[in-house]
């Protein structure tokens, strides 16, 4: 499948014909005229092995024909008067070579022409597929490639391929293992078209060794997903874009809290500052109480203006940004927001964290919505609830996995309905919903945030009654925390 390969499949020129006529021509004289004791006629085997690279197998008959019927007539020619077995000998070994040489060229154009209709096959595909030998120059280049690519097959054909296509990949030291012990690879790559437009394709190699187990040609086949990772990007877009209406529909509910929450610092900030005045107006101003009530109310400010930046990280729309953290700061964060909440629904809360915390790697804005979530709904199921008390447990802990891997655990239970066997499998299904006004896009949500940084999240029904929500995330081991910490002060 190269060059030569088509150019033994084209039609022969008038110049192939003429140089191949005066060869024929050439050695029937010297056969003929020249006092030589040597079979000159074997040369006519040149002739029909040469035949085969622009004639076909009716042609190569021809030559075939032509010489034999040449040879013979030089032999009557020259020895017409006596008849010597010498001369005879040497006319028969000619001849022999002359069908020898007959019966490989036929031989070798019928592997020529199979091997041309299997490069025709491989030209009927959508992808694109290319053959680059061990330097990575390319050898064969099919009509995908040239459709996807931009690039004729003759402009193509010995030119390197990473630097004709740009290449753009991440191979890890693990994916060259895997190339080198079982000669195949797969996986996304990004290469350039001729106008310069970049196009993403999956690719696959097939790599060929020679005897001694080295490398000397790979055929790689390239499907685009241009068209797929766009559509990917649009999905994760709008995803993020429902995450965002998701995240203001939970503070819409949390309104009264937040409310609260920040009018609790600035009601102490006024009575704090009404007290200082009190203090300087007295005939002995008490200066060290004015100094008390001064930092009150500075720390009663700085928790106000920490409440409303959490608000605001929550409100805004901007991409995850990732911090070494602990799940026991998303839990302090989120409760002073879901307290209205839990009085207006008499709704008790017993928080048992682990000390210290284990970090991990995460988005404190996403991680809180997701926390704000489930303490939400827990909320819910238990606003109806008669009997009973109404509690919700936070609990964190460390769960070890295995002798090299932790997971940090946070438990979120309540004392509500609990979960319906049958509808167990929907719950963090999108647009599901027991709700009579719900989305039904929360849970969905919160599993999609969990699992993107790395962890899970399931629901069970509690021992007695309620439900009990676990996140699972991967703990930072010391060094990892270390290294994270770093590029994030980095960038």
């Amino acid at each position: 499948m190269s060059e030569r390969l088509s150019r033994m499949m084209s039609r022969p020129t008038g110049l192939q014909i003429a140089l191949m006529l005066v060869g024929v021509a050439v050695i029937f004289a010297i056969d003929t005229f020249a006092p030589l004791d040597i079979e000159i006629a074997v040369l006519y085997a040149v002739v029909v092995i040469a035949s085969a690279d622009f004639l076909g197998r009716r042609g190569i008959l021809l030559v075939c024909a032509a010489c034999v019927l040449q040879t013979l007539l030089s032999y009557v020619i020259v020895h017409s008067e006596a008849f010597e077995s010498g001369p005879v000998l040497r006319a028969l070994i000619g001849l022999c070579a002359i069908g020898i040489a007959t019966l490989a060229a036929l031989r070798n154009r019928k592997a020529a022409e199979s091997l041309s209709d299997q490069a025709a096959l491989l030209d009927l595909t959508h992808d694109a597929i290319f053959v680059r030998n061990g330097n990575d120059v390319i050898t064969y280049w099919n009509a995908g490639a040239e459709k996807l690519y931009g690039w004729p097959r003759k402009e193509a054909l010995g030119q390197k391929s990473h630097a004709l296509l740009k290449t753009k990949y991440l191979l890890s030291a693990g994916t060259m293992e895997q190339l080198d012990d079982s000669s195949r690879w797969q996986g996304e790559l990004v290469h350039t078209r001729r106008d310069g437009t970049e196009v993403w394709v999956v690719s696959r190699w097939a790599m060929q060794r020679d005897e001694r187990g080295r490398p000397f040609a790979t055929m790689e086949t390239n499907s685009d997903i241009t068209e797929q990772k766009q559509a990917e990007d649009a999905l994760r877009h709008a995803r993020s874009q429902l995450e965002h209406v998701t995240r203001i529909s939970t503070l819409g509910e949390l309104t009264a809290s937040i409310a609260h929450e920040v009018n609790q610092p600035l009601a102490a900030i006024v009575t704090n500052g009404e007290a200082s005045l009190r203090w300087l107006l007295r005939d002995e101003p008490n200066l060290e109480e004015v100094r008390s009530a001064v930092e009150r109310m500075i720390g009663n400010g700085r928790r106000a203006s920490d409440v409303i930046a959490r608000l605001r990280a929550l409100a805004r729309k901007s991409n995850p940004s990732h911090a070494v953290l602990t799940l026991n700061d998303i839990v302090a964060d989120v409760i002073p927001l879901v307290e209205r909440e839990m009085h207006n629904n008499d709704v008790a809360l017993k928080v048992d964290l682990q000390a210290p915390a284990p970090l991990v790697l995460g988005d404190r804005v996403q991680l809180a919505q997701v926390i704000i979530n489930l303490v939400v709904n827990a909320i819910h199921a238990m606003s109806q609830i008669e009997g009973r008390r109404r509690l919700l447990s936070i609990t964190s802990r460390t769960s070890l996995e295995d002798s090299t891997s932790q997971m940090a655990v946070l438990e979120i239970e309540d004392t509500g309905t609990g979960i319906d066997p049958k509808v167990a499998n929907n719950l963090f299904a999108a647009f599901y919903t027991t709700k009579a006004d719900g989305m039904g896009m929360g849970l969905s949500i919160s599993r999609t945030i969990v699992e993107s940084h790395g962890g899970s999240i399931s629901a069970t029904s509690g021992d007695r009654w309620g439900a009990l929500f676990k996140i699972r995330l991967p703990v930072l081991q010391q060094v990892e925390a270390t290294a994270a910490a770093d590029l994030l002060a980095t960038d």
